[in-house]
C-alpha cells in the first residue's frame, strides 16, 4: 500500500491529523448538535482527553484520520475518517465540515473527492464507501455527485427524534 502524503484540491489540502489540530475549537464542533446531527457522535460528550484518545487510536494502522484545512489560510474546516479493510482493499470513507460558515459552499465535496480519487488512484484500495442517515440530504449529495453509486440500505439502522431512519450506502470502484 501506497504511503499517504498531502492532497492537494483547488481550494483545500487534506492533511494527517496532528496533536497541533487537537483544539478546543475542534471539540466544540464535535459537541455542536447541529454539527453531529446525522453522527452516531450526537450521542457522545467530547473532551481534549476523548478526542486525544480517538487521534491514539490511529496510530500503527492503515487507517488514515485527515484534517481539511482552506489552502490560502489553512484553516482548520473538517476532517476526514479513512477506515482501510487491508485484506479486501476497501476503504470508508466519513467526512465532518465542522465550520459552519463554509457548509454549502462545496468544500465537502472537494474533500470528499479528494480523498476517494487518491485511495482509487494511486491503488490503495479497489473499492471506496459511504454511508450516512436517508435524511442527511447534503451527504448523499456529495456522495451521488461524486460518482459513487447505491450499493446497499440498512433499514431502520437509526433512530432520529423517536422515528426509524435508513442508512444508505454508496461505493466506487477503481
Amino acid at each position: 500500500m501506497k504511503i499517504f502524503s498531502e492532497i492537494h484540491t483547488e481550494r483545500l489540502i487534506l492533511r494527517i491529523f496532528t496533536l497541533e489540530y487537537l483544539t478546543n475549537k475542534y471539540v466544540d464542533w464535535l459537541n455542536d448538535s447541529e454539527v453531529v446531527k446525522y453522527s452516531e457522535q450526537r450521542y457522545k460528550l467530547h473532551t481534549l482527553s476523548t478526542c486525544r484518545e480517538y487521534y491514539e487510536s490511529f496510530k500503527n494502522q492503515s487507517n488514515l484520520f485527515l484534517v481539511i484545512l482552506i489552502k490560502d489560510n489553512l484553516e482548520h474546516v473538517g476532517n476526514i475518517t479513512v477506515l482501510i479493510d487491508k485484506n479486501n482493499l476497501v476503504a470508508d470513507i466519513a467526512i465532518l465540515i465542522g465550520e459552519k460558515t463554509f457548509w454549502g459552499e462545496g468544500y465537502g465535496k472537494e474533500a470528499f473527492v479528494g480523498i476517494m480519487n487518491y485511495l482509487l488512484q494511486n491503488s490503495v484500495v479497489r473499492k471506496v464507501t459511504a454511508g450516512t442517515m436517508s435524511i442527511n440530504k447534503p451527504m448523499l449529495a456529495i456522495m451521488h455527485s461524486s460518482g459513487m453509486v447505491a450499493d446497499g440500505v440498512r433499514r431502520g439502522q437509526f433512530i432520529v427524534d423517536g422515528k426509524e431512519v435508513d442508512m444508505v450506502m454508496t461505493a466506487a470502484w477503481s
